[in-house]
């Protein structure tokens, strides 16, 4: 396993402080981060769902993209403008209402370049996915 090059301490820091919309009102904690993989939680809120009581589909996706940024800065330290470049969903299964959003996020290729990966969201303790996710980051010249 690749030592990762910044704890989920600094990570925290460096996104409150680069990424203040994404991570500063405490709805996204970090549970891990090893510099392959990571995991997220979204605390549930009335507001993450769509109409027929579902979790929306902008939420699953947003969660998706922050899983995939917070790997790949755990594996590249803080590289702030490294951006999506693609991002695949398929939505496999109705997110429940009432129950905090998992994201497991896992870099499946790095380079100087370009990173993969994928994130499987969760449903509260559900150990099968709502949605599965394949992501592609471009990674600036440092």
């Amino acid at each position: 396993m690749a030592a990762a090059k910044m704890s989920v301490a600094e990570l925290e820091k460096f996104l409150r402080e680069e990424f203040p919309q994404a991570f500063s009102d405490g709805d996204i904690t970090i549970e891990s981060a090893d510099g392959e993989t990571c995991l997220l939680r979204r605390r549930y809120d009335e507001r993450m769902l769509r109409p027929g009581g579902t979790v929306s589909g902008p939420t699953l996706m947003a969660m998706a993209d922050f899983a995939m940024y917070v790997v790949l800065l755990s594996a590249i330290g803080p590289v702030g403008l490294a951006v999506t470049t693609n991002l695949n969903i398929n939505f496999l299964r109705k997110g429940l209402p009432g129950q905090d959003v998992l994201a497991a996020a896992r870099l499946l290729k790095l380079g100087k370049r370009l990173a993969v990966g994928e994130v499987n969201l969760l449903s509260g303790s559900s150990p099968d996915p709502i949605a599965h996710v394949t992501a592609t980051y471009s990674i600036p010249n440092t």
